[in-house]
């Protein structure tokens, strides 16, 4: 009997220090919960998740979901109304905000030329950067060897690759060469991680990526096997000083923010719903994006939105 007696006794004991444990969690007593589905860029994809996995912490009961596809991607998704907000990585195009396209800007990218880092020509190429005019030519085709690239007789062949889904880091490169994503001429690839892997792959291959998909954000170094092209931006020649920044993606981060790097292929990327968000879970979600959630751009590989870009963007919200 006196067995049974503490049984009972230390169950009453555990379930008091259960329920008392219970109610000292930080967020479960605040009331929001629900689910926020998100699609699309995979510009924007590695920053979503860290939002999300942050914001998890403080709304445990909000359940959100973060898948990539392309820009394309989420613009359809979100316009279709298959997903809360869809991630895009360039502008909103007109016809997508007469369909109630309603899109905020969350945080700065760019996207980068790369090379695989055992090229042999990579000592050549970054010491005189790549111009526009080249890089014209290489993605129409125009040039096959990297003697091309280089003004030189070299006739190692260059193997050429750009996007074949609809996405933002294609749209955003072309319009930095002054075309559309359907101009540019090379071998397709699916998605940020395809061409990444591409390059990986071929010692003559040339591609682009978004910061984080070129750049490890644990060393902030350019991925094993990725090197990064400098671009030509004055035109001369030759890499100066104050072109030379893409060591590490906190010296690429400042150019940005300073011009030295320039726009396009530095852009905004933004989240995009089918008209003014009205569930409370995501409308505190892009609060917290536009506020708390800034801090995390830097450590992700993204750069913050000005002061001015988030206070327009909340009365936007609003």
């Amino acid at each position: 009997m006196k067995t049974i007696h503490f049984i009972v006794l230390a169950g009453a004991v555990l379930l008091l220090s259960c329920s008392g444990k219970s109610k000292q969690e930080p967020a479960s007593a605040d009331g929001l919960s629900g689910e926020i589905q998100l699609s699309g860029a995979f510009a924007l994809y590695p920053m979503a998740v860290k939002w999300a996995d942050e914001f998890k912490k403080l709304h445990p009961n909000v359940r959100i979901d973060v898948s990539g596809g392309g820009a394309g991607k989420g613009m359809t998704d979100a316009l279709a109304g298959v997903v809360d907000l869809g991630m895009v990585s360039r502008e909103i195009y007109p016809e997508e905000k007469a369909k109630g396209a309603f899109a905020i800007a969350v945080v700065k990218d760019a996207v980068v030329p790369t090379i695989n880092a055992n090229n042999p020509e990579s000592a050549n190429i970054k010491r005189i950067g790549l111009k526009k005019e080249v890089a014209q030519r290489l993605w129409n085709n125009e040039i096959t060897t990297w003697g091309g690239i280089l003004g030189t007789d070299s006739k190692i062949p260059v193997h050429v690759f750009t996007r074949s889904d609809a996405c933002g880091a294609a749209e955003t490169f072309a319009a930095w060469l002054g075309r559309k994503q359907e101009n540019l001429r090379a071998t397709a690839v699916f998605g940020d991680p395809g061409v990444a892997s591409a390059v990986q792959k071929d010692r003559v291959g040339i591609g682009y990526n978004n910061i984080a998909y070129a750049y490890d954000q644990k060393t902030k170094k350019p991925f094993e096997g990725l090197s990064i092209i400098p671009l030509d931006t004055n035109g001369n020649g030759q890499i100066d000083p104050e072109e030379d920044f893409y060591e590490s993606t906190e010296s690429l981060i400042a150019a940005i923010n300073d011009g030295r790097y320039p726009s396009p292929p530095a852009r905004d990327l933004y989240l995009v719903a089918k008209s003014k968000p009205t569930k409370p879970e995501v409308i505190e979600f892009l609060k917290y994006i536009l506020t708390e959630g800034q801090k995390y751009a830097g450590e992700t590989g993204y750069i913050g939105l000005s002061q001015e870009k988030l206070k327009a963007e909340n009365e936007n919200l609003k």
